[in-house]
C-alpha cells in the first residue's frame, strides 16, 4: 500500500513549534516557582507584556491545552500539576540534561564493583576462548565462519564466535540536595539546576533501571527524605547547612537497602555550618570553617567509607577554602569531587552514575 502526503500546513507547523517552545519555558519556570502553576502562568503573562514573549502566543489557549492534556488541573486552590505533569517535568529534565549522552546499545551502565545481577549480551562478537560460557556462543555467526573457511558446515573450534557480555548490577543511590539559604543567595539560582538533575536521574532510574533504588534527601538544619513526586515543589529555605546530618541520614537509608552497590550524590554550594549535638541541640557557626563542625562531618564521611558507600560531591561554588573542605571530605571517604557550575552539573552526575554500575565479563 502506498501513501501520498500533501504539503503540511505551515501555520499548523508554526503553532506546534510555538507550543513546544512555550512548554519548555513553562517547565523551566515551574521549577523556579517550586511547582506553583498559578504563579508560573502569571510570570508568563508578565514576560509577554514586557515583550520577552511574542505577542501572538495565545497564553489562554496554552492554559486550556495544558488542562485538556491533563498536565494541570483545576483545584480549590487554583491550577496544580497532575501526576502526568510531574512526570512530564522529569522526562523533560532527562532529555535536556542527559539526552546527548551515549548510553550504549542496551542502556546499561558500568561499575567497578561486583554484585548480584544478570548478564547482558552486547552486539560485539569475538573468537571463542577456553572457559567461555557456552550459552554465549553465537551459532549463526559461527556457522558463517565455517562456510567462509571451508565452504561447508563442519564446525571447528576456530569458527566459534561468542557474544561480548556485561554483568548488570543493581545499585542503591541517595541524592542529597542542599536546601540552605545560600542556594539562592546573592541572586544566583543554584537550587533549580540541582532539582533538575535529581528529576532527570530519578526518571532515568524509574524507567530504565527498575532494579535500582533511589532516595532523595534534603538537608538544611536537618535532613528529611522526600518522594520523587515532590521534587518539583522543593525550594531553598532559611536554613543553615547540616552536611553531617545529611550524610548520616543517607547512610542509614542505604544500610537498609539490599543492593550490593551503594552510593551518595551530594549536591551543595556551601560549607557545613551546623551539627546536632548529643543532647539534641543545634551547634552552629556561620563564620568560616568551624573545626568542631568540620571534624564531625568528616567523621561521617569516614563512616560511609567503612560501609563501602562512596560519596560523589558536586560543589557549585569556587571559594578556595570551601574547595579545601570538599577535598578533605573526598580524601576521607575515598570518593569523588567535582567543582563545577550549575549548568554543567547534569553531565558530570550522569557520567559518574553510569561508570559506577557495570563491569565487562567473559
Amino acid at each position: 500500500m502506498r501513501y501520498r502526503f500533501s504539503a503540511i500546513d505551515p501555520v499548523l507547523l508554526q503553532k506546534l513549534a510555538d507550543f513546544q517552545n512555550l512548554m519548555q519555558i513553562f517547565q523551566q519556570l515551574l521549577l523556579r516557582t517550586n511547582g506553583d502553576v498559578e504563579r508560573t502562568m502569571e510570570v508568563l503573562r508578565s514576560l509577554q507584556e514586557q515583550g520577552y514573549l511574542p505577542e501572538d502566543w495565545d497564553l489562554d489557549e496554552f492554559e486550556r491545552k495544558l488542562q485538556n492534556d491533563e498536565i494541570v488541573m483545576r483545584s480549590p486552590h487554583g491550577l496544580v500539576l497532575t501526576k502526568k505533569g510531574e512526570r512530564a517535568i522529569r522526562t523533560a529534565s532527562l532529555e535536556e540534561i542527559f539526552g546527548g549522552l551515549q548510553l550504549g546499545a542496551l542502556g546499561a551502565h558500568p561499575t567497578p564493583h561486583e554484585g548480584s545481577g544478570g548478564v547482558d549480551q552486547l552486539p560485539d562478537r569475538r573468537p571463542y576462548q577456553f572457559g567461555d560460557d557456552l550459552t554465549q556462543i553465537d551459532f549463526s555467526e559461527s556457522i558463517m565462519n565455517s562456510v567462509r573457511r571451508a565452504g561447508d558446515l563442519t564446525l571447528q573450534e576456530q569458527d566459534l564466535s561468542v557474544a561480548e557480555t556485561e554483568h548488570s548490577t543493581s545499585c542503591a543511590t541517595v541524592i542529597l540536595i542542599d536546601v540552605s539559604h545560600s542556594m539562592i543567595l546573592y541572586g544566583e539560582d543554584r537550587i533549580t539546576p540541582a532539582k533538575k538533575v535529581a528529576l532527570a536521574l530519578s526518571e532515568l532510574i524509574l524507567t530504565r533501571y527498575q532494579k535500582d533504588a533511589l532516595d532523595v534527601v534534603l538537608f538544611g538544619n536537618e535532613a528529611m527524605r522526600i518522594e520523587v513526586k515532590d521534587l518539583p515543589y522543593v525550594g531553598a529555605g532559611p536554613f543553615h547547612t547540616n552536611t553531617q546530618e545529611g550524610l548520616r541520614y543517607a547512610r542509614k537509608i542505604l544500610e537498609r537497602r539490599h543492593q550490593t552497590n551503594k552510593q551518595i550524590f551530594l549536591i551543595t554550594d556551601g560549607k557545613p555550618t551546623v551539627i546536632r549535638l548529643a543532647d539534641g541541640r543545634l551547634y552552629r557557626n556561620v563564620g568560616g570553617l568551624d573545626p568542631i563542625i568540620v571534624n564531625r562531618t568528616l567523621d561521617e564521611a569516614v563512616m560511609c567509607r567503612r560501609r563501602r558507600i562512596p560519596i560523589t560531591t558536586f560543589m557549585v561554588a569556587r571559594d578556595g577554602y570551601l574547595q579545601q573542605f570538599v577535598r578533605q571530605l573526598t580524601e576521607r571517604n575515598h570518593g569523588r569531587a567535582y567543582f563545577t557550575s550549575p549548568d554543567r552539573l547534569g553531565s558530570y552526575l550522569m557520567v559518574d552514575f553510569l561508570q559506577n554500575r557495570k563491569r565487562r565479563v567473559r
